[in-house]
């Protein structure tokens, strides 16, 4: 069979407009509850406005304490606010994906998983309508992107490595550790557009629900947005290293830098 050709990748500058979800569920009354992923989402929205000029009207929070029903994290308002997400997405876009929730892994069944694994994510309502498997939101997140177009994705959630199905993965030195997923499955899953995740811990990791200031919050989310305030100026491998150190001493999990075309990690971060 004739060799697919590979897209062609491209930086986005982020200089388009700017959209953004944050999506925080505590699972209220739920005997596995959490206690931080609300107040995620909300330091995510403000440090958005405050320090990368995302707008208030152009972002979308999902949070289980809703007392809109169209703003509350169930599967069916997810995939909806994705949609909304990346609808209209133009070159040099920059669009962010916040979740801090429950994740965790099925069986893969389409054989596109090394480990056998698809990472999930739990939507408030997961007993009764299902999990989200990282096949459908790389499906609805990254195959509608049109070339050059920015989709950077923070997970706070355990088993949350390659979520989104990116096939390059960054140790803190800024060097590749190999590709993650089989060859079959890097050639359908290409994308022209340029996908930057944050992910809280290595698949098979669990991630922490941590209090920082008195405050609940997800160690991931935590992190990412004290790294950034202190220093709005990094590049990626700089990030990735600062992110770690905020988490090293009291936390086992490894946070995962991981993209859709393989990154300079010495570039600057930008989103």
């Amino acid at each position: 069979p004739q060799q697919q050709p590979q897209p062609q990748q491209v930086y986005s500058t982020c200089t388009g407009r700017k959209k953004a979800l944050c999506i925080g569920i505590n699972y209220i009354g739920h005997p596995q509850a959490l206690r931080g992923c609300i107040n995620d989402a909300r330091h995510v929205h403000d440090f958005l406005i405050k320090r990368w000029g995302y707008k208030d009207e152009d972002i979308v929070m999902l949070t289980d304490d809703s007392k809109n029903p169209r703003q509350r994290p169930t599967r069916a308002n997810i995939i909806d606010a994705m949609r909304w997400l990346v609808k209209d997405a133009r070159t040099n876009d920059s669009l962010f994906f916040h979740y801090s929730g429950h994740g965790g892994q099925t069986r893969d069944l389409d054989g596109d998983e090394l480990d056998g694994y698809d990472e999930v994510i739990y939507p408030m309502d997961f007993q009764r309508s299902g999990h989200l498997t990282d096949d459908v939101m790389h499906r609805i997140l990254v195959k509608s992107l049109p070339r050059g177009c920015r989709l950077t994705a923070l997970f706070d959630c355990c088993h949350s490595g390659t979520v989104l199905d990116m096939p390059y993965i960054y140790r803190s030195d800024g060097k590749l550790k190999g590709l993650q997923i089989n060859e079959r499955t890097r050639l359908q899953k290409a994308t022209n557009a340029d996908v930057i995740t944050w992910s809280g811990s290595k698949d098979g990791q669990t991630s922490a629900d941590t209090f920082a200031g008195g405050v609940a919050v997800g160690a991931m989310s935590y992190a990412f947005i004290t790294a950034l305030t202190a220093k709005p100026n990094q590049s990626y491998q700089e990030l990735l290293k600062a992110v770690r150190k905020i988490l090293y001493d009291k936390y086992s999990q490894k946070p995962q830098l991981s993209s859709s075309h393989h990154i300079d990690t010495n570039l600057r971060f930008v989103m």
